[in-house]
């Protein structure tokens, strides 16, 4: 250890002595110093933007093997095919154009502004006996979209199982189980995107997003698929999940209700799989007692809240209702865990809050025994069966 301190020591001063000898009698021996280490940083910026578009350039060429071996093996490449080519393409990278929101007006740039995410995938898989995936090969395209790539991958996957599990199609999956690392990597990466665009959630909403939730969310109900993506992402999932819900509760703009409507609209959409339900109607339920127990005090030291706070709580409300009235229609009421702490504490302390803040906070407290009513129905469900 001594000794390689004593290298480290000399090469620093090395490094020291041959920059003051180089420097230009112009400069001082500090600013040339900076100099070099920002020529250094713009040098390193360069290679590591190199690096991803081979990175991203590799995971794509993993994507289009694995489809390449799925397709080539026991398919019926002409029915496969047409079958694919017979799917309308789904306009993943349109804007929804439900934009009015509640009577107050949207800028002109927000209502007309076009995705930036409409790239168009040129290359075809070879040889051209099995369907095509689309990737796309140019790496400016991939710098402005990377997730395009993972996205159609996702999808183009889905569709094969769907037409593997029709029974129009004798094969088996086996493939899985050796590249299952290409789907995971893919998803992990399309989860990257995901979270980071969903911590600052903008209009116009691309339905690129919604209908890449809605994928993740078909992925992680397969039962094939999901076991080897839980591996990989189950605490990339778990950020996500808590990424969606901080967004609903930071959100504090004026005129931003149709952020908030899309992006409740992803948590249902990503707690419809019976996976990932569990853990979400937990998270939710455990900042709803959080801000209960926050009205509590309140109420009894007569002190000021968080506005904001208090109208994006009803969103997950509504979230909640959704997620267990989906519960209740697929008969999987025992799934939800009324061992979970957060259900217990909910319970436990229903009828108390209610009974202590029906007067400061009415709405609260009403939607506060709705969601009990769901709960409590659950629970006599799971004790029938």
């Amino acid at each position: 250890m001594d000794v390689q301190k004593w290298y480290l020591r000399t090469s620093k001063l090395a490094l020291a002595l041959a920059i003051i000898r180089s420097k230009p009698a112009d400069k001082s021996s500090r600013e040339y110093t900076e100099h070099l280490a920002m020529l250094l940083s713009e040098e390193q910026s360069k290679w590591r933007s190199k690096v991803e578009i081979l990175e991203a350039e590799v995971m794509q060429l993993r994507q289009k093997l694995l489809v390449s071996r799925l397709c080539s093996g026991s398919f019926k490449s002409g029915y496969v095919s047409s079958q694919l080519e017979a799917q309308e393409p789904k306009s993943s990278e349109s804007t929804l154009t439900s934009m009015e929101d509640s009577g107050c007006d949207l800028s002109n740039e927000q209502r007309t502004e076009s995705s930036d995410l409409s790239q168009h995938f040129v290359e075809s898989c070879t040889p051209t006996h099995f369907p095509p995936l689309p990737l796309v090969k140019r790496p400016c395209a991939i710098l402005q979209n990377p997730l395009s790539s993972h996205m159609q991958f996702l999808q183009y996957l889905l569709e094969l199982k769907n037409l593997t599990e029709s029974g129009n199609l004798e094969r088996d999956l086996t493939h899985f189980e050796k590249d299952s690392s290409t789907v995971s990597d893919s998803v992990f990466q399309l989860l990257d995107g995901l979270i980071t665009f969903y911590r600052n959630p903008k209009l116009p909403f691309s339905r690129f997003w919604t209908e890449a939730v809605g994928t993740l969310a078909c992925l992680i109900s397969d039962y094939n698929l999901s076991s080897h993506i839980l591996k990989k992402c189950s605490k990339k999932l778990e950020e996500f999940e808590k990424t969606l819900l901080h967004a609903i509760l930071g959100n504090n703009h004026i005129n931003q209700f149709q952020v908030q409507h899309y992006v409740s609209q992803s948590l249902v959409t990503l707690g419809n799989c019976s996976l990932l339900r569990k853990s979400i109607i937990s998270l939710l339920l455990s900042e709803v007692n959080g801000f209960a127990d926050d009205l509590g005090a309140i109420s009894q030291e007569q002190a000021s809240y968080d506005v904001s706070r208090y109208e994006n709580i009803f969103y997950l409300f509504w979230v909640l209702e959704q997620l267990l009235q989906k519960e209740t229609e697929e008969g999987n009421t025992s799934s939800i865990g009324h061992d979970d702490q957060e259900i217990k504490k909910f319970l436990q302390k229903h009828d108390e809050t209610i009974f202590q803040l029906s007067d400061a906070f009415p709405l609260f407290t009403f939607y506060l025994w709705r969601v009990g009513i769901l709960l409590s129905s659950a629970q006599i469900e799971t004790l029938k069966k």
